[in-house]
């Protein structure tokens, strides 16, 4: 008995960090279309379940499905703003999202 109702699930995923470079703001601007771009492609995939960043520009944070940390960051490593240096870390946890069970 898991103690949540019969239509609630709790989906393993993973939370990832990235910290936006003190300049980020400012160095983010020639590449945010490829990556706002390449977001949706994943969100419309499946792979990414949300990704939003703080309003100050200090970290974006997305929530993946992948099947271990190093899959959840490997993912994350190939975006344009860690290939130029807008984003200078990366972090992931597993994370627990609940959502209606299919």
């Amino acid at each position: 008995m898991t103690g949540l109702p019969a239509d609630i699930v709790i989906e393993p995923v993973w939370l990832v960090e990235a910290t936006y470079a003190p300049d980020g703001a400012e160095t983010r601007v020639p590449f945010r279309a490829e990556h706002v771009r390449r977001v949706a492609e994943r969100i419309a995939e499946g792979v990414y379940v949300e990704v939003g960043a703080y309003l100050d520009v200090s970290t974006s944070v997305l929530i993946v499905r992948a099947d271990s940390e190093a899959a959840a960051l490997e993912l994350v490593r190939d975006d344009v703003y860690l290939r130029n240096g807008v984003w200078v870390e990366l972090r992931a946890r597993p994370f627990g999202r609940v959502r209606q069970a299919s």
